[in-house]
């Protein structure tokens, strides 16, 4: 039992040598395989390792002279604008047919009236008491004429009756030829005529002083009669221009004092538009007149009066007009602003086209002033150049380069170099977030 358990065993020992050799000669055929695969396979061509160009959009750098304009924005108003008030006081007793807000009434046309019964008796009071005065005036200069007459026969009454008065009494005193009653009314007579030559000499005295006095009075009495006249013609109140009906607070009926706000006109004859500048801009750019045209005063001189470009901020391509530069309105230091007027004629701001409206009172619109010529300068897009005015240029071997630059001036969307740049630079005008120096370019030159 125990020899054929033995002969049993030997069996599965052959198997594992076997599946052993087996498992070698399997593993050695799939490395003479893989040797002979991998010495038909040719080795890959080597990579040429190229750097590769950045796309970006330029432009060449030209000087040249740009003419600055200075562009604000301000609201439309008319120049003149007067508030109407009657000048007596009474009823209102007529208006104006047309009169309602926004309607244009021609120059001379009766606004309102006043009641003006009260004003014509008082012009006839008035025109009475200067025919009185008048009257007396003259009746004083006749009766001065008369009494100079008459004063001459007082005066020969006086030298008759002294010459009596002498001969009497030398008559009686020498002679003793009368009475010394005769003499006493020789005397009495001759003092009468004595007094009344004075009392003629004091009235005559007296005419010139009497005459201007009365025409004192009559002067005063005319001034009233004028003052009458005045007031009843500004019981008619008429229109100082023709006007635009800007507001009005008046009904018939109605009582009015002098100085009472009861309309409004506005003349749209010329309009001004008041426009807000940077008192920088406006040292730098604005043009003034010689010192010379400058008053005694500390002052502005006077602008040139260039022509200015208005648009209508609701429609600026379609709305649009031509204004003159016309003077310095007002100085702000909270703001540090200088505001300019631009003036317009009513024929300038009319209607550019049948589709169009024209220029009115109230219209916010922007405005382009014409300034100073800004020489030598390179025009580029504001994004070319950096917070920290810096540009980007490609050089001769189209590598970014960072330059500095000194910007002049910026307006809109471009942007004045004046310093840092030389003609035919290439100028980089696409954006760039943090580039590489010398990285190399492909520039789209446009």
């Amino acid at each position: 039992m125990e020899i054929k358990k033995l002969k049993n065993s030997s069996r599965p020992v052959r198997y594992v040598l076997l599946r052993i050799v087996l498992c070698i000669v399997i593993l050695l055929v799939g490395v003479v395989a893989m040797a002979k695969l991998a010495s038909l396979k040719k080795p890959p061509a080597e990579a040429v390792s190229r750097e590769r160009p950045m796309r970006v959009e330029g432009l060449k750098a030209v000087f040249e002279n740009i003419d600055v304009f200075i562009n604000s924005y301000g609201e439309v108003h008319a120049l003149d604008v007067v508030a109407i008030s009657p000048e007596v006081s009474g009823k209102i007793v007529g208006v104006h047919p047309r009169l309602e807000l926004g309607e244009i009434i021609p120059q001379g046309e009766t606004l309102f009236k006043v009641d003006d019964r009260t004003y014509r008796m008082n012009l006839v009071d008035a025109r009475s008491a200067v025919t009185q005065l008048k009257a007396s005036v003259q009746r004083l200069k006749k009766q001065y004429q008369i009494d100079q007459k008459r004063q001459k026969t007082i005066e020969r009454n006086r030298e008759l009756g002294r010459a009596e008065y002498e001969r009497i009494k030398k008559l009686y005193n020498t002679r003793k030829v009368g009475s010394q009653s005769g003499v006493d009314k020789g005397e009495q007579a001759y003092n009468a005529a004595s007094d009344a030559a004075d009392q003629m000499a004091s009235q005559i005295a007296l005419y010139p002083i009497m005459i201007k006095e009365a025409g004192g009075g009559l002067a005063s009495a005319m001034a009233r009669m004028t003052l009458a006249e005045i007031n009843l013609k500004r019981c008619q109140v008429a229109a100082p221009f023709e006007g635009r009906v800007k507001s009005v607070g008046l009904e018939t009926g109605q009582f009015v004092s002098p100085g009472q706000n009861v309309l409004t006109l506005a003349n749209d004859s010329v309009l001004e538009i008041h426009v807000p500048i940077d008192s920088r801009d406006a040292r730098k750019w604005l043009i003034f007149k010689s010192e010379s045209s400058q008053s005694n005063g500390a002052w502005f001189a006077d602008l040139a009066p260039l022509p200015c470009k208005i648009r209508w901020t609701e429609n600026p391509k379609k709305h649009i007009w031509e204004g003159r530069l016309n003077r310095v309105v007002m100085f702000k230091q909270q703001t540090r602003t200088l505001t300019v007027a631009v003036r317009i004629e009513a024929a300038a701001a009319g209607r550019p086209d049948k589709t169009t409206l024209p220029l009115v009172e109230g219209m916010f619109c922007s405005v382009q002033i014409p300034g100073k010529t800004l020489e030598h300068v390179v025009r580029l897009p504001r994004w070319a150049v950096s917070f920290d005015q810096m540009v980007y240029i490609a050089d001769a071997e189209s590598r970014l380069q960072t330059v500095p630059v000194h910007v002049a001036r910026a307006e809109g969307e471009s942007v004045y170099v004046s310093k840092g740049l030389n003609p035919g630079d290439t100028v980089i005008t696409t954006r760039l977030i943090d580039p590489l120096e010398n990285a190399l370019l492909e520039v789209d030159l446009k």
